[in-house]
């Protein structure tokens, strides 16, 4: 596990204004909703005032962020542009002429990095897969292939593409690739030590997804923006980028991500969201990074939720109207002491030592269509194959599982076991329950949890997620490191 390093100041929530029975509130919602948060991090006038994470995550691991990842990218296009290297007037058949099918529109033509950073460029859906499909070996001359609906800059459409292409222009005008180019400019100067990603089968990163970030260093990065692209001394983001890329160039429409709820109709600035208390950066199922400039406040999250609305209303409703309220040394204590306590529960039940069972995985039943506002892979589809041949073996103080050939993992009773049998970790605990054992294996570094159940009795076994991985649900894909994949990210 990487080194922990501190990026920001510590303080009591009473000294920098925050009532510790605010963010206690903001738990408690939480937990009345039965939320499934990983992290959380509260910064107020640049000090972190409240973090904890639920075991078995922690604070040293870096997470998947999913879309958040595109704030990044537009940061480091705003870098660029500082540079002189690139211009919002840019037009992608200009910067990248190799990609640029025969046939091109007329507007296609056109595209200018502000339509991309903006993602106005006039496709009706997101056209990710649609460009894949008319060109598996570039995605950039597949995104000008497919038809454009609207005129360009009139009409926001959240599209996965926009963001590859930009990630694809800042590499061929800076010369060095994204994660290169972020860590020299970026994450280095502001002492963010491990960035980790996640990459398409040819070798080069998304752009729009698979960025790998301890909270800390999303919670640094909000902080960045609040203080419009300085860090300590230094000037790392032109001030008059991240004051362009964090406010509304178009409106936004119902139900494209994020559940739909009101806090992504507020208007789309340059890869941020605008929101009704400032603006924030979002990954699929919970990963945020919120910035309210009028409190001065900073909060990242990593979570496991389908519906992300109810996180942002405990923050508007909980957390905001609280602040600047009577402050007291004594909550304080009980909060540090509550975050320090977090956990998700291991799985119920008991040791039966010595018991032992095998196992096939049956076919998954077909999925319900998901409702247009949920996120794509929320369930129904298979992490280990029809007749995946599960065996779980008692050890001391829990068990191995065998799943198929190649997956070994450790499962603990009553506390996490770690394993890493593909070179990514996961922490998984178990417990027989009567004749059925059930575990929950968690790919750590992610948001995605799988449940494991084995009849001992009949000989059968299911798996599912938590919330599906959006780059395939196939487990073992997902324990290796880097994940590799086509891009497929919905």
């Amino acid at each position: 596990m990487p080194s922990r390093h501190t990026l920001l100041p510590r303080s009591a929530p009473s000294a920098a204004g925050v009532p510790a029975r605010a963010v206690a509130a903001l738990l408690d919602r939480i937990e009345e909703l039965s939320l499934e948060c990983h992290s959380l991090m509260v910064v107020r006038r640049g000090r972190v005032v409240a973090e904890g994470w639920w075991a078995p995550y922690s604070a040293g691991r870096p997470h998947l962020l999913y879309s958040l990842t595109k704030s990044f990218t537009s940061i480091a296009t705003g870098i660029a542009i500082g540079d002189g290297l690139l211009s919002l007037e840019d037009r992608v058949v200009d910067v990248l002429p190799g990609h640029v099918p025969a046939d091109v529109s007329a507007q296609g033509r056109r595209i200018t990095v502000h339509h991309l950073l903006s993602m106005t460029s006039g496709h009706r859906e997101d056209s990710l897969t649609e460009a894949w499909r008319r060109e598996p070996g570039d995605l950039t001359r597949g995104f000008l292939r497919v038809p454009f609906a609207y005129p360009e800059g009139t009409r926001h459409t959240y599209d996965n593409a926009t963001t590859y292409l930009l990630a694809r222009m800042v590499e061929r005008v800076t010369g060095r690739g994204l994660p290169e180019f972020l860590d020299e400019r970026l994450f280095r100067p502001m002492g963010v030590e491990h960035a980790e990603w996640d990459r398409l089968a040819s070798g080069a990163v998304f752009g729009f997804h698979g960025l790998h970030l301890t909270t800390e260093a999303v919670a640094a990065f909000g902080e960045l923006l609040l203080r419009e692209g300085r860090w300590g001394d230094r000037q790392l983001v032109p001030r008059d980028y991240v004051r362009l890329a964090t406010r509304r160039h178009i409106e936004t429409l119902p139900a494209e991500v994020g559940g739909g709820g009101a806090d992504w109709l507020c208007g789309y600035g340059y890869q941020f969201w605008m929101s009704r208390h400032g603006y924030f950066g979002n990954g699929a199922y919970g990963q945020d990074c919120l910035v309210v400039p009028d409190h001065d406040l900073v909060i990242a999250m990593t979570c496991a939720v389908l519906d992300e609305q109810p996180l942002l209303d405990a923050i508007g409703e909980c957390l905001l109207p609280a602040l600047d309220g009577e402050p007291s040394a004594r909550d304080d204590e009980i909060l540090a002491a509550r975050m320090r306590r977090l956990s998700l529960a291991p799985v119920p039940g008991a040791a039966a030592p010595g018991r032992r069972a095998e196992a096939t995985i049956e076919p998954a039943e077909p999925a319900e269509p998901a409702e247009p506002a949920e996120p794509a892979g929320a369930a129904g589809a298979a992490p280990l194959p029809s007749g995946t041949k599960v065996v779980v073996e008692p050890v001391e103080g829990g068990w191995r599982l065998r799943l198929g050939s190649s997956l070994i993992v450790d499962a603990g009773h009553g506390e996490w076991r770690e394993s890493s049998p593909l070179g990514r970790p996961v922490v998984a605990a178990g417990a027989w329950q009567g004749d059925t054992f059930v575990a929950d294996l968690y790919v750590i570094t992610t948001p995605h949890r799988l449940r494991l159940t084995v009849d001992a009795v009949e000989g059968t076994a299911a798996a599912a997620w938590n919330v599906e991985p959006l780059t395939k649900p196939d487990l073992a894909l997902h324990l290796r490191s880097p994940l590799m994949t086509r891009p497929d990210v919905a």
